[in-house]
């Protein structure tokens, strides 16, 4: 850690809800007063959730995501000026957007153009896909992406894992795709769908793309997997692709009659709180999945997303 590093963003937010109180940062950042409740759980180290739901005709992805980050004080409040900023999106299917096996290309762009307004230096997308890399993202959308935006789309080799040490209840020294440790800012932006193991992968699942080695054996004690490499990766903040979710035959899919439309983003800084929230969107009780349920007994969030600050906000 660079402790010469000027304040960021986010600390000085919290030093002026310390200093100057509520009514004042207000006014100073111009937010509504939802968005002041987001900010003053953060001065107080309470965690946050926030839901974005498209609900008109035609709404736009991007705006949706815009207007949940504003709701948690900006893109600023995560990105400070000169940060590398890498996203981990789950685009390890050589899938079409419609088909949502992969996060869509309408947030990822979005979340890329935020973290660019707040100052980032460089926005680097990294996921080690199972299908083909070209061809996963071509077809998902995130190589037009990044021509479109300038991030840069880092492409998975051997040359870029690193044996690192994990320190989890299950896993131990396990190779590591070196981009996302090496990160000034991690936001992790999986999709929210069906897996036939682990009945469901959303936001800590995503981090089995973040690692190479032999990633079949990580299937063999899924749950306990999940959550080491959870305990390991822990990003600034977790954005779940909700907008089309794969009800069944995931991972993969293959078939637009597996997806359903939610229309919905969850922002969380608790990645157990963020996958608990999406789960209910499968009709699924958070404390009946697995990974869910020993995220929290392990330390990690709380399924109980109840108890953070919450917001909802509609387009």
């Amino acid at each position: 850690m660079n402790f010469d590093k000027p304040l960021t963003r986010r600390e000085s937010i919290k030093k002026l809800l310390q200093l100057g109180g509520s009514l004042g940062l207000a006014g100073a950042i111009g937010g509504s007063l939802q968005t002041l409740k987001v900010a003053n759980a953060a001065s107080e180290n309470k965690k946050f959730i926030i839901e974005g739901i498209g609900q008109t005709e035609g709404y736009s992805v991007r705006a949706l995501t815009r207007k949940v980050f504003e709701s948690a004080g900006g893109a600023g409040r995560f990105v400070s000026k000169g940060d590398v900023v890498v996203i981990k999106p789950n685009i390890s299917w050589a899938r079409r957007p419609e088909l949502a096996a992969t996060t869509n290309p309408e947030v990822l762009a979005a979340v890329i153009e935020l973290c660019q307004e707040g100052g980032a230096k460089k926005v680097r997308i990294a996921d080690h896909t199972i299908n083909d890399a070209r061809r996963c993202f071509a077809l998902s959308g995130a190589a037009a992406v990044a021509k479109n935006t300038g991030a840069d789309l880092i492409h998975p080799r051997s040359s870029l894992m690193k044996k690192m040490s994990l320190k989890g209840n299950r896993l131990d020294t396990w190779p590591v795709f070196v981009p996302l440790v090496e990160a000034d800012v991690l936001i992790n932006l999986p999709v929210a769908k069906h897996h036939s193991l682990s009945r469901l992968t959303i936001g800590m699942k995503n981090w089995i793309g973040a690692v190479g080695g032999s990633r079949y054996s990580l299937h063999q004690d899924i749950h306990q997997s999940i959550v080491d490499l959870a305990h390991f990766f822990r990003p600034t903040v977790t954005l779940i692709d909700a907008v089309r979710i794969m009800t069944r035959n995931g991972p993969s899919g293959g078939s637009t009659s597996y997806v359903t439309e939610k229309n919905t983003l969850i922002l969380s800084d608790d990645p157990v709180a963020g996958d608990a929230r999406a789960a209910m969107l499968f009709n699924h009780q958070p404390q009946n999945l697995g990974f869910i349920r020993m995220a929290q007994e392990q330390g990690l969030g709380t399924f109980d997303f109840q108890k953070l600050a919450q917001q909802k906000v509609v387009l």
